[in-house]
């Protein structure tokens, strides 16, 4: 019979990944894109060979639109933008997990934890990379276009500048500069935009 366990972490709880993480930001500058997405794609290869409870496979799709973030063409983020997502990444860098990957069950909780606090800290940039690919989706779709062969094209331009623009906007006003305030915490969402991007792992 399964058992059902209900997890909550309070702010301090939370405090405790987010510190984690910012103690991997100091080397991320130096790493580049294709190690750290690297590094986080061999977690969702090594994931997808264990059972692993739901609340994990969903913030392992999040992780894998973490990474497509950084990896779409289309999306062509400017490079403050970028660094700031393998910021959050080169956590998965680090083979010292909290929790052995290992363990039974319960091996990829902490990483799984992890994702949820980029995910809340690149709220922004998450929403506005979500309406990116659904615009892509649905205009290649109506010129008749497999939206995985459109790249940098001409018609997306104007939407890209409009969701970048909107993106550093939200970010200015609700964390200033930077990785800013705790108010970062205060979105909290499972949904995964099914448009296509070039996904490097699906749970579903």
């Amino acid at each position: 019979m399964p058992i059902s366990i209900n997890l909550e972490l309070s702010d301090q709880d939370i405090e405790h990944f987010s510190a984690a993480m910012k103690a991997t930001r100091k080397g991320a500058a130096a790493t580049s894109v294709a190690d750290v997405t690297a590094a986080a794609t061999r977690l969702l290869e090594e994931a997808r060979n264990a059972i692993v409870p739901l609340f994990v496979s969903e913030r392992l799709a999040r992780l894998d639109q973490l990474i497509a973030m950084v990896s779409d063409e289309g999306w062509a983020l400017e490079a403050e933008d970028t660094q700031r997502v393998l910021s959050a990444l080169d956590y998965f860098s680090n083979p010292d997990d909290i929790i052995p990957d290992s363990t039974p069950v319960l091996g990829y909780l902490d990483d799984a934890i992890m994702i949820e606090v980029c995910v809340r800290e690149l709220a922004h940039e998450l929403s506005s990379y979500e309406e990116f690919c659904d615009y892509r989706q649905n205009e290649a779709e109506r010129r008749g276009m497999d939206p995985a062969t459109v790249g940098r094209a001409d018609w997306l331009e104007g939407r890209r500048e409009e969701l970048h623009d909107r993106m550093h906007r939200r970010r200015a006003r609700d964390y200033g500069t930077g990785y800013g305030k705790s108010s970062g915490y205060a979105r909290e969402t499972t949904y995964v935009n099914e448009s296509w991007r070039p996904s490097l792992f699906r749970t579903t």
